[in-house]
C-alpha cells in the first residue's frame, strides 16, 4: 500500500510540477573532498531534472583496474546516491543510510535502479548509495586476480573507503544504527558476506534472490561461469581467480566465505530475505531457473538462521502473483525487486536511527 502512495504521489508530481517537487529541493548536488583512499575522478551530477539521485566517479588502489562492460572505464568506479526529498533544506539534519549492492552483470547507475531507489523511498528520510561492483566483482577480495587487473580488493574498497569517504561528505548518522546494507543477486551474496564480515558496521541486512550458498555446486558453477563470460566484463579472468579453485581438497576459500553457514555473527543484526521459486520454469527458463537456484540456497541460509535461533523476516513470494503486479516469480523482474525494496524500507525505518 505504501509503495502505490508512493507511486501516485510520484505521478502527480510529475504532471503538475510543484514547486519544490524534487527530493534533494534543488540547486547543485554535494562536492565531494577526496579522503579515505579515494580519488574523486568526476564531482556528483544530477541524473534528471528532479535533482533526487546523483553520480560521481572515484579511483582506488584497492580496485586500479576491473573487467569493463560496455560504456565503463577500467579503473574508474561510478557510485549512484540517491538523497531524501529536502535534504539540502535541512542543513542540521542527519540521515541513515542503506547500502545496495548490484546484481551480476550489472551497473549500479541504471533507470531500473534509480527507479528501485526512488520510488520506493517517497517521503522516507533515507539515503541510499549504490557502488560499483564490477560484472564479476562478488563483493569479495580476490584470491588470485590476474596480473593485468592488479588487486580486486572489492571488499576493502567499501567497507573501509566508500562508507567513512560518504560519511565524510554526506549528512549520515555515521554510526552502525544508522547503516544497512542490501543487495540483489549477486549483491545479495555481497550484503550477507558484507554483514557477516562486519557485523559491527551494520544494523540491518536484507538480500533480494541472492545466491547465498557457496557450498551449493550449482552455485559455485555460476561464480566460476561468471568469469568465463565476456558478457560480465573484458578481459575474462581465470576461474580460480575469485575464491581460488572451487573443487575439493582446494576450495577452503569458497566454504569460508559462503554466507549461508555462517550466519552466527548477524545474532542482533536485523535480516531479511526475499526470493521468489521461478514461477512457471517453462517460461521465460534462464531467469526462471535462475531464481530457483537461487530460492535454494536462500532456504538453506534460513534453516541456518532458525538453527542458529536468529530471528528474520524470510519472504518466499513463490510465482509472484501474490506479491506484486506483474511479478511472476523470476530473477531480476522489476515489479519483483520494488515490492521487495518497499518491504525492505519498511522494516529499516522501523529499526534504524533517523530524523
Amino acid at each position: 500500500m505504501r509503495r502505490l502512495i508512493a507511486l501516485a504521489v510520484v505521478g502527480v508530481l510529475g504532471v503538475f510540477g510543484v514547486p519544490g517537487a524534487s527530493a534533494a529541493g534543488g540547486g547543485a548536488p554535494p562536492v565531494f573532498t577526496n579522503g579515505f583512499g579515494l580519488t574523486v575522478v568526476s564531482q556528483p551530477a544530477w541524473v534528471d531534472g528532479n535533482q533526487r539521485t546523483f553520480v560521481f566517479t572515484v579511483r582506488t588502489a584497492h580496485v586500479p583496474a576491473y573487467s569493463v562492460m560496455a560504456g565503463q572505464v577500467s579503473g574508474e568506479h561510478t557510485i549512484m546516491v540517491t538523497l531524501p526529498e529536502g535534504y539540502d533544506q535541512a542543513a542540521a539534519t542527519r540521515y541513515p543510510v542503506q547500502y545496495h549492492l548490484h546484481g551480476h552483470p550489472d551497473r549500479p547507475n541504471t533507470v531500473a535502479n534509480q527507479r528501485l531507489f526512488e520510488e520506493t523511498t517517497v517521503g522516507v528520510p533515507l539515503i541510499t548509495v549504490a557502488p560499483n561492483g564490477s560484472g564479476r566483482g562478488w563483493y569479495a577480495n580476490w584470491v588470485n586476480p590476474p596480473a593485468a587487473l592488479g588487486p580486486q580488493n572489492w571488499e576493502t574498497f567499501h567497507l573501509d573507503e566508500v562508507i567513512p569517504f560518504v560519511d565524510a561528505n554526506l549528512r549520515t548518522i555515521a554510526r552502525r544504527d544508522g547503516r544497512a546494507i542490501s543487495g540483489h543477486s549477486m549483491g545479495g551474496f555481497g550484503a550477507f558476506h558484507y554483514a557477516e564480515h562486519r557485523p559491527d558496521l551494520f544494523a540491518y541486512v536484507g538480500s533480494f534472490s541472492g545466491g547465498l550458498d557457496l557450498l551449493s555446486q550449482e552455485q559455485r558453477a555460476a561464480v566460476v561461469a561468471t568469469t568465463q563470460l565476456a558478457g560480465s566484463g573484458t578481459p575474462t579472468v581465470p576461474l580460480e581467480s575469485i575464491f581460488g579453485p572451487p573443487i575439493w581438497p582446494f576450495d577452503g576459500v569458497w566454504n569460508r566465505e559462503s554466507p549461508a553457514q555462517h550466519v552466527g555473527s548477524l545474532r542482533g543484526m536485523g535480516v531479511a530475505m526475499y526470493t521468489g521459486n521461478g514461477g512457471d520454469l517453462t517460461v521465460d527458463p534462464l531467469v526462471a531457473v535462475v531464481e530457483n537456484r537461487a530460492w535454494a540456497t536462500n532456504v538453506v541460509t534460513r534453516d541456518h538462521l532458525v538453527a542458529a535461533g536468529i530471528p528474520h523476516t524470510f519472504i518466499d513470494y513463490g510465482d509472484g502473483s501474490g506479491w506484486a503486479e506483474g511479478c511472476t516469480g523470476k530473477h531480476a523482474q522489476l515489479p519483483c525487486l520494488l515490492a521487495d525494496m518497499d518491504h525492505f524500507v519498511g522494516l529499516l525505518m522501523g529499526a534504524l536511527a533517523h530524523p
